[in-house]
């Protein structure tokens, strides 16, 4: 193993990277008190050499290694890696190709989102010393355990790949995960717009005028954390945006008199800024209202044909072996309970071959499940 910590060093080192065509990559990263992840660490692999490269190091120039990131003629080989992904992205460098052992294993029966010890320990019969997982990366200098627990999260990989990579060939089952690999390399799944902020909360009412006000309020909380690089949460926390979409306070007193944000706010530079969010926002609310649907609008969902889908969903996946997430959510049941043609992954391709028609089909009374010696089965 080598510890990176010069830029010369690590010209070296991408080169050899880049010759190796199949590598291993991992980082650490912190993101507790910020709203980026702070890269702290970077591992990469390859069958005979391992290099930690510290960015942290003043004056160290990434670009050498961030090459060997965009290289299509590399494989790059993660685990869970959206969250590695990320990083690459902000630095400008999106890895191409990648193979996720994660997604993988999910196309082989391991569970979903099946952890990497776990995985190390089922298909390598080794045990991963989680014990740095959750340590202070940033602080240097590392001890020798942090050394090698970011060690042992690419060597593993390297041992791991192949024998998923056989198992998904000899299952004829690569052209299922190829596809969610290339959606990992997507630069828009990273990249987070302000405006779009709302669709991670639930609105409670649905009037044009809280609607318009929820909607620019999380976009001006979402624009204020990327600016001060902070959480969410340390701007103003989620109940506080209904709140605040339901009150529509525009004075420090009015602000004072909310549960959800603290006495002072609406004085505080952060309080000047939303009461004219506010204003602006009252002023059209037509024109900053997001097209959302009231829920009196919207179909009743079936909930015993959602139930129902999920047990088959559960036999088919004990069945053949794959992982529920990897072929419907909760949300792609649902649609599928109200429309026959809805627009989810299981009613086309693979998906639909071994659980979507067989899904039609038991809501529309061809199939029907029935308990056989204690198992439940289907029949015609």
């Amino acid at each position: 193993m080598t510890i990176l910590t010069n830029t010369k060093a690590l010209i070296d080192a991408s080169n050899r990277l880049k010759s190796a065509k199949t590598i291993t990559v991992d980082t650490e990263f912190m993101r507790e008190s910020t709203y980026w992840p702070k890269l702290c660490l970077i591992q990469a692999a390859t069958e005979t050499e391992v290099f930690v490269i510290d960015p942290l190091v003043p004056d160290l120039d990434l670009t050498p290694f961030l090459e060997v990131m965009r290289d299509e003629s590399v494989l790059k080989i993660f685990h869970a890696s959206r969250q590695d992904i990320e990083i690459f992205c902000q630095l400008g460098a999106i890895p191409k190709p990648v193979f996720d052992t994660q997604i993988a294993a999910m196309a082989l029966g391991f569970g979903d989102q099946v952890a990497y010890d776990q995985l190390v320990r089922q298909l390598l019969k080794l045990e991963v010393d989680k014990g740095s997982r959750f340590t202070d990366w940033s602080h240097r200098p590392l001890s020798a355990q942090q050394i090698h627990y970011a060690e042992g999260d690419v060597t593993h990989l390297m041992s791991l790949y192949p024998i998923l990579y056989e198992k998904l060939a000899t299952k004829g089952r690569l052209s299922w995960v190829m596809p969610e690999f290339d959606a990992l390399q997507d630069e828009g799944l990273y990249k987070v717009d302000p405006e779009h902020a709302y669709k991670r909360l639930k609105p409670r009412k649905f009037s044009v005028k809280y609607l318009a006000v929820f909607k620019e309020i999380a976009a001006w909380r979402e624009r204020t954390a990327q600016n001060r690089d902070q959480p969410r949460s340390r701007i103003i926390k989620d109940e506080a945006i209904d709140e605040l979409a339901t009150q529509c306070p525009q004075t420090p007193a009015e602000f004072d008199r909310l549960r959800s944000v603290p006495k002072g706010f609406g004085a505080s530079k952060m309080g000047v800024e939303l009461a004219d969010v506010i204003k602006r926002t009252l002023s059209q609310p037509d024109h900053y209202a997001p097209p959302l649907l009231k829920p009196q609008s919207l179909p009743q969902i079936p909930t015993s044909v959602v139930e129902m889908l999920k047990v088959l969903l559960r036999i088919c996946c004990d069945e053949q072996g794959v992982a529920p997430k990897l072929l419907a959510s909760v949300s792609d049941l649902e649609k599928m309970a109200l429309d026959d043609m809805a627009d989810v992954p299981a009613l086309s391709g693979w998906r639909f071959d071994l659980f979507g028609r067989d899904a039609l089909r038991l809501k529309n009374g061809e199939l029907a499940l029935r308990l056989k010696n204690g198992k439940v089965e289907l029949t015609p």
